[in-house]
């Protein structure tokens, strides 16, 4: 049974109690993957929490954390709570001005920075903000007012007398559910982004219901690469794994993930469908190069995993094909989660039939975030899964999905008419997805409110269908299907250039001929209304340093449609 937790810290420090000497973290150093203690946790909150009141830091400020995904950002974060603090993550892709704007909107008081280079983004305006900095990795005496390195902000906390000890003691005891607990500020496909008030009893409350929905425990490990700016991994690959006393270990980055896979070997993975994308890709680009007998091998292995007989078929398979798309996981994996976007159906079966299991949730900043998720016991591809324990939801009558319960957000920071607009009398939290829910209960989102295209015809499209369609397609990276107001779709594609310029020289095609022809395929399958009539080829992928991806790496519809008008207006030209 789920315990019942008031704050964070207090989840943190009752977990640290049992497992003591237990690892809770595993990061590399000098090379090597190294444990990291409950109890050598408990040491690092405990005396950066005091550093951060003896520098002033009362109940309700905002501390603020500017750094990739590693130990200290864990320690800064269970100590700026259990301070009475307010976290507020930052993602390290921001611009400096993005970045200006969310530290002057939180009111941040402090800011943890993970090193020089992230801290050169904020020098033009930390004096103007009066913020005071804690470094934490500093290869050289940093000079300057109000700029610790974490060395220091530990001398602080360890030199503190009793009644420094006794004022945390007494914030740790006397934190209650309902006390913020971080302002996360929404990356957005639109607008400008909001600081979402999330409680300590928003985030423990999702806790509680995926661990009564997802057989997780003390046991399992879990490697943590997606940035714990983003709720989804802060919640889903953080705070659920110590509520559970799981361990963690931290990637050397994007790039090294897949040697940090075979490293770590662990039992559970969370990511978003763009990493299982280029996973597939990276077998299938394998599988091509091989020749014909090997080829012929992995699509029968699929079949045969696909039926999931047992027997001397499965068998083969499994040794001879199936355990080597497992290994390339670490070969321990006893399931995936999927969220922060969706995942196509097509790629669900296709790890399905390879002897790996996704299970798709959904939800969002605002709901702390896991809304619903499919289960080990009952999964149907191509949905969100079932609601959470204690969460409601239904479908508005614009085909809305709305839900309610503990996982509701406070509120937008400084923003009570947004809030407004977003939860309404009776308490439902509008989501801005369309959906529908089966007659056995299983959630489907269709696209995004906002995102819906309405032709000039008057029909209503939901692309994000036809661009999933699209991307399940090899030769295609990436696409952008447009047509709001408009006689008919067209589409911006970003082409696989490699798999690409392969296709077309063994063929003799233009490359735009050959992707065209995947189109059409597609378009048999569509209703007259949702084809598209014309393609436009990119030269370059989309990306967050052109402003064009979120950090959760979500296109930009507004963002693509001006930087490439000329192109799309030309789509439309008779």
């Amino acid at each position: 049974m789920a315990e019942r937790w008031e704050t964070l810290p207090q989840m943190f420090f009752e977990q640290a109690r049992r497992h003591g000497p237990k690892a809770a973290l595993r990061v590399k150093r000098s090379g090597r993957y190294v444990d990291i203690s409950w109890e050598e946790m408990v040491s690092q909150v405990e005396t950066m929490a005091l550093g951060l009141i003896d520098l002033g830091v009362e109940p309700g400020d905002r501390v603020a954390i500017l750094s990739e995904n590693r130990p200290e950002w864990v320690f800064g974060d269970l100590a700026a709570l259990s301070a009475g603090g307010v976290s507020v993550p930052i993602y390290t892709t921001l611009t400096p001005s993005e970045i200006e704007a969310i530290l002057r909107d939180s009111g941040a008081k402090v800011l943890l920075v993970s090193n020089v280079h992230l801290m050169g983004k904020v020098v033009s305006f930390r004096e103007a903000l009066n913020l005071k900095i804690i470094l934490f990795d500093a290869p050289y005496r940093v000079s300057g007012p109000r700029i610790w390195w974490i060395g220091e902000l530990m001398g602080l906390g360890h030199t503190g007398g009793p009644a420094l000890r006794e004022t945390l003691l007494k914030r740790l005891e006397g934190g209650r559910s309902e006390d913020l607990a971080s302002l996360i500020y929404t990356s957005g496909t639109t607008g400008l982004p909001k600081g979402v008030m999330l409680t300590h009893g928003n985030f423990l409350s999702n806790c509680r219901a995926v661990q009564e929905s997802l057989p997780i425990g003390s046991e399992d490990l879990t490697l943590s690469f997606l940035p714990l700016s983003h709720v989804f991994e802060r919640t889903a690959g953080y705070y659920f794994v110590l509520s559970v006393g799981g361990m963690i270990a931290y990637a050397e980055g994007l790039e090294k993930v897949p040697q940090n896979l075979r490293e770590i070997r662990p039992t559970i993975l969370t990511a978003v469908p763009r990493f299982y994308e280029k996973i597939r890709e990276r077998i299938e680009a394998g599988v091509r190069s091989a020749p014909g007998a090997k080829r012929a091998l992995f699509r029968w292995a699929l079949r045969v995993g696909a039926r999931r007989r047992k027997g001397l078929a499965f068998q083969i398979a499994q040794r001879l094909v199936l355990s080597k798309i497992q290994e390339g996981l670490g070969g321990r994996i006893r399931f995936c989660i999927s969220g922060g976007a969706p995942l196509s159906k097509e790629l669900a079966e296709f790890f399905h039939a390879a002897g790996i299991l996704i299970l798709e949730g959904y939800g969002l900043t605002e709901s702390s975030p896991v809304i619903s998720a499919n289960r080990l016991d009952r999964f149907r591809f191509g949905t969100v899964g079932l609601p959470l324990p204690g969460v409601e939801v239904k479908i508005g009558g614009d085909g809305e999905i709305l839900t309610r319960g503990p996982h509701v957000m406070k509120g937008y920071f400084n923003k009570p008419e947004e809030t407004g607009e977003a939860i309404d009398a009776e308490g439902w939290l509008h989501t801005g997805d369309i959906g529908q829910i089966s007659p056995d209960g299983f959630l489907t989102i269709t696209d995004r409110k906002k995102d819906l295209l309405k032709t000039s015809g008057g029909k209503l499209i939901a692309p994000q269908n036809i661009e999933n369609a699209l991307r399940a397609d090899p030769l295609i990276s990436d696409c952008v299907v447009i047509g709001d107001r408009r006689k008919y779709l067209t589409a911006l594609i970003v082409p696989d250039i490699g798999r690409l310029e392969s296709e077309a020289g063994k063929e003799g095609l233009p490359h735009e001929t050959l992707v065209w022809r995947r189109v059409e395929k597609l378009n048999f399958t569509l209703a007259p209304f949702e084809q598209i009539k014309k393609i436009t080829l990119l030269p370059q992928p989309f990306t967050q340093a052109e402003g064009e991806l979120t950090p959760t790496l979500k296109v930009k519809r507004q963002v693509i449609s001006e930087r490439y008008a000329e192109a799309i207006e030309a789509m439309y030209r008779d």
